[in-house]
């Protein structure tokens, strides 16, 4: 089964991905009614933190495939699948207000990791868009994970560069 097969039968069957993403944010917002005042105990962060990583993850690679598909396979955004493009960015952004307003984004053990991963999968998108527009073709008989190290090492550098000009 690719990728594209697995869309297509999400998109036959919606009403699963569809309560998955709404049921996100209604159970972010039944967090905050019932643990009001009690969002520092370890049992909410945890609460929390399942959320907004059920809610992130497939929120970020739907961002991530938008990217992919607008830029590079050059996709008209007429064609974007609702169910598979669109509902879990908007479940994301709504779970996170939902979760904001209570407590402090901060204090959610993890929650820097997905910035860190944001950051990520931004600059490798970033340099792969940089190498197409470009079109740099390096024709070398250069074993493929050579190449692969190589853009493994600019990543690192760009981002320890990233982090070293974003300290106060």
């Amino acid at each position: 089964m690719t990728l594209k097969d697995f869309f297509d039968l999400l998109s036959v069957n919606p009403a699963y991905i569809v309560g998955f993403f709404l049921l996100l944010p209604l159970a972010a917002f039944i967090g905050t009614v019932i643990g009001k005042g009690e969002e520092d105990e370890p049992v909410w962060q945890i609460y929390y933190s399942t959320i907004i990583y059920l809610a992130a993850v497939p929120g970020i690679f739907s961002v991530t495939l938008n990217i992919y598909l607008f830029l590079f396979e050059r996709r008209s955004v007429m064609q974007a699948d609702v169910f598979t493009q669109i509902l879990p960015i908007i479940s994301m952004f709504a779970t996170l207000m939902i979760i904001r307003k209570s407590v402090n984004l901060d204090k959610i053990p993890g929650f820097g990791k997905l910035s860190g991963l944001i950051w990520m999968v931004g600059a490798v998108l970033l340099i792969m868009w940089f190498m197409e527009k470009t079109r740099i073709y390096v024709f070398s008989y250069m074993p493929v994970q050579y190449v692969f190290f190589i853009l493994i090492g600019l990543i690192l550098v760009f981002r320890l560069g990233w982090g070293r000009l974003s300290k106060p």
